[in-house]
């Protein structure tokens, strides 16, 4: 095994598609005997309804490797919606992980020896949208995916660079509040 992955997490969000379609992740990544690949197994067995943990996979009956489970943060309602995201953006998360493995930010011979667990939010929005480009659904998934990944196992941000600009970042959804006139 390369380094030690013992517990790793990280985020992501990639917007700028049609409305609906942003992607924002969060992920735990690590070895498969240690205390992800408990969290892992008690995902996969505890479910609940409206809440379903299932593999990522590339197609109907291909997992992935490094073994992914992907946890909806929205109470799914709808089969229009899950098959979006039973779909779409389950085959998104896969591509999106084994990009990792193809570009070494997780080592292909360490792939039996972790488990990653994705938090997904996909916007109820989509629902409703009859001309949903699953294409841009796909890629923005994908590529946040990635990105959550690749900052887990690379531990950004560092503290370093939070406590340097802890000052300039406001939180998105603080400012528009700020913004707004009560």
């Amino acid at each position: 095994m390369s380094k030690k992955i013992r517990f790793c997490v990280g985020e992501s969000l990639v917007a700028g598609g049609p409305p609906g379609t942003a992607a924002e992740p969060e992920v735990i990544i690590g070895e498969l005997d240690g205390p992800v690949g408990v969290a892992f197994a008690n995902q996969l067995g505890d479910q609940n309804n409206g809440h379903s943990k299932v593999l990522a996979i590339m197609n109907t009956d291909i997992m992935v490797k490094p073994a992914t489970i992907m946890v909806s943060k929205v109470t799914v309602k709808s089969s229009k919606y899950t098959n979006i995201l039973m779909g779409t953006v389950q085959g998104a998360i896969a591509n999106g992980v084994l990009d990792c493995v193809r570009s070494n930010i997780i080592p292909k011979e360490d792939v039996e020896k972790l488990g990653i667990i994705v938090s997904v939010w996909l916007n109820p929005s989509v629902s409703d949208d009859t001309n949903l480009d699953h294409k841009i659904l796909f890629d923005i998934h994908r590529k946040a995916t990635a990105q959550a990944i690749t900052k887990a196992i690379n531990g950004e941000p560092s503290i370093d660079w939070l406590l340097e600009n802890q000052d300039k970042i406001v939180h998105k959804y603080y400012q528009m509040g700020l913004d707004r006139k009560l």
